[in-house]
C-alpha cells in the first residue's frame, strides 16, 4: 500500500504563489509518475500537471501552462507543485496521485493508483 501526505495549501490572494508538497510512502520502489488533480465544487476532477519519475519529463494542463510548475526530488520522494499568479478560478481542492502501473495516461485520472486526501487551495480576488 502506499501512502500520499499533500501540505501546503491554503488562502492567497489573485497574483499570489503557493507550493503544494506530496510524500510518498509504503512502497519501496519508486512510482512510474506523479501528478496534481483539482477539483471545484459542483465541478468534475480535472488533470493539472504530472512528471515522470525517471527521465522528469512534464505534462501540463493548457490553464496552467506557463504559471504552475510541477518537480521532484527522488531522494526525499516527494513531488511539488509551484503555483505562481494563481487566480480565482485556481480555486479547489487539490489532490496528489501516483501511478505504479505505467499507464502513460497523465491526464486521465484512471491512469493513477494511489491517491492522496487533497488539500484545499483558495484564491480570493
Amino acid at each position: 500500500q502506499v501512502q500520499l501526505v499533500e501540505s501546503g495549501g491554503g488562502l492567497v490572494q489573485a497574483g499570489g504563489s503557493l507550493r503544494l508538497s506530496c510524500t510518498a510512502s509504503g512502497r519501496t520502489f519508486s512510482s512510474y509518475a506523479m501528478g496534481w488533480f483539482r477539483q471545484a465544487p459542483g465541478k468534475e476532477r480535472e488533470f493539472v500537471a504530472a512528471i515522470r519519475w525517471s527521465g522528469g519529463n512534464t505534462y501540463y494542463a493548457d490553464s496552467v501552462k506557463g504559471r504552475f510548475t510541477i518537480s521532484r526530488d527522488n531522494a526525499k520522494n516527494t513531488v511539488y507543485l509551484q503555483m505562481n499568479s494563481l487566480k480565482p478560478e485556481d480555486t479547489a481542492v487539490y489532490y496528489c496521485t501516483a501511478d505504479y502501473r505505467g499507464t502513460n495516461s497523465y491526464s486521465l485520472s484512471r491512469g493513477y493508483d494511489y491517491w492522496g486526501q487533497g488539500t484545499q487551495v483558495t484564491v480570493s480576488s
